[in-house]
């Protein structure tokens, strides 16, 4: 018995040509698409297919269509927030605990570390931004809640500047959804977990500041294994979260 192919709606393919233009940089971040009876007139559809594309790109969040006399649709490309409000989205309908999270970027982040050390020009595009924060969290060593934000800008520039894109977006979302959450949880409780000792910041910072100097001397091995010693001592990470789920509320400003 041969299967029928499903055709593909008129919207679906009006919406998978705009989309490509938004993805492909043809309509840039920030633009408005063409007036409704514009993209009519070139794409020879209905007013309720173009209508339907334009729902479809809406959800997908590649637009923002704004009605009324000033209306119109807006281009938006994706991005690390995008992706890590999905992210949490998925995880929370699943249930899946902070711990779990915790568990995944112990396992990814030291390898983000190994490969800012393999970059030949992490001088130049690693290196300044780490040791700015290294320098900002000592001159914060007796404001706790200021060290914890600090802290945790730490790993998320450390993932941003391992040079692989796929890791920047994966790995970063993780990193988003745990600094947003922990950061959410601590304005909840006033409760900074571990980080309210200034022994765990110190501690905290030195092994900080033993990634960079092996990163900057392009120690890739030395550079994972601190990583990942580092991340092996939850009291680093203000677990305050722990018994608790993931939660997309922490991300939903950003998105």
């Amino acid at each position: 018995m041969k299967r029928q192919l499903r055709q593909p709606r008129v919207a679906e393919l009006v919406a998978s040509r705009i989309r490509q233009q938004i993805l492909d940089g043809t309509l840039p971040a920030g633009s408005m698409l063409p007036k409704q009876e514009d993209l009519l007139e070139d794409f020879d559809v209905s007013l309720p297919s173009m209508r339907e594309a334009l729902r479809i790109l809406e959800v997908e969040g590649l637009v923002d269509v704004r009605r009324g006399n000033v209306g119109g649709a807006v281009v938006r490309v994706p991005g690390p927030d995008e992706a890590g409000y999905t992210l949490a989205l998925v995880l929370q309908s699943r249930s899946v605990p902070l711990d779990d999270v915790a568990t995944a970027l112990r396992s990814f982040e030291p390898r983000c570390a190994a490969l800012c050390a393999e970059r030949r020009d992490r001088k130049r595009t690693v290196l300044p931004t780490l040791q700015r924060n290294i320098d900002q969290s000592e001159a914060a060593l007796d404001d706790a809640e200021t060290f914890m934000t600090l802290a945790r800008g730490f790993h998320e520039e450390l993932v941003a500047g391992c040079g692989n894109e796929t890791m920047r977006l994966v790995v970063g979302s993780l990193e988003r959804l745990w600094s947003a959450q922990t950061k959410q949880l601590a304005e909840r409780t006033l409760d900074l977990g571990d980080f309210a000792s200034r022994g765990v910041r110190e501690a905290g910072l030195a092994e900080h500041v033993a990634i960079v100097e092996h990163i900057s001397a392009g120690d890739a091995d030395a550079a994972e294994r601190a990583a990942r010693d580092h991340y092996a001592r939850p009291e680093r990470h203000a677990a305050i979260g722990r018994g608790l789920s993931v939660s997309a509320d922490a991300l939903r400003g950003g998105h």
